[in-house]
């Protein structure tokens, strides 16, 4: 995104033009503060182009859903926004700029408490959204599905490969071991955008 090493789990649009960044954290440290500032100021660069008005900006969304409750409020979402302090009053900033926290451990009877439990479901037959039950019979049961969950996972591996192999290039040139012209050499599973951007870091730096 934008230039940026970062893969988002999910990025929608809706009918308003309003933009949604869902991410999915198993690990309580991905789900940090920072890291949901840096990723709304991401979607924000993504979707303001050159020349653009800011005031154009639409509303953008970042949705954490984390497997534990990392706010620790026993709540099914948290809100995140920013306010004005005008003396011992807060009015809301209202720059569009939303974060929700959803507590993946909620289980309460409500719309939350039933999408978190088939998020965590493995059973299709025992979900509450049909939509989602539908999805999930088709990459576990269907032959099809499955074949095309296996592609992803293997491409998911070799994504991750090359971005080890990305940055081992990285840390040899920053050491002095290789010269930006031998990357190709040394590493000949990158490809040539990926020489490409790495050449683009190095000569950022100098």
């Amino acid at each position: 995104m934008q230039g940026q090493s970062i893969v988002l789990d999910v990025h929608a649009i809706d009918s308003t033009k309003k933009e949604f960044n869902v991410e999915i954290q198993r690990l309580d440290a991905g789900a940090g503060a920072k890291r949901a500032r840096h990723n709304s100021s991401l979607l924000d660069a993504h979707i303001l182009k050159p020349g653009d008005d800011t005031e154009t900006l639409p509303d953008s969304y970042v949705i954490f859903i984390t497997e534990n409750d990392v706010m620790k409020g026993n709540q099914p979402i948290y809100p995140v926004e920013r306010y004005i302090t005008i003396g011992e009053n807060k009015v809301l900033f209202g720059d569009g700029s939303h974060i929700l926290y959803v507590n993946g451990r909620y289980r309460g009877n409500d719309e939350i408490g039933k999408l978190m439990h088939d998020f965590s479901c493995t059973n299709p037959d025992d979900m509450n959204y049909e939509v989602l039950a539908k999805k999930a019979r088709y990459f576990k049961q269907d032959e099809k599905g499955v074949a095309a969950m296996c592609k992803i996972l293997e491409d998911m591996r070799n994504e991750a490969a090359r971005e080890t192999t990305k940055d081992n290039a990285r840390r040899l040139l920053k050491l002095g071991k290789i010269k930006i012209d031998e990357i190709s050499e040394c590493f000949p599973d990158l490809t040539d955008n990926d020489v490409k951007e790495i050449e683009a870091e190095v000569m950022q730096l100098t």
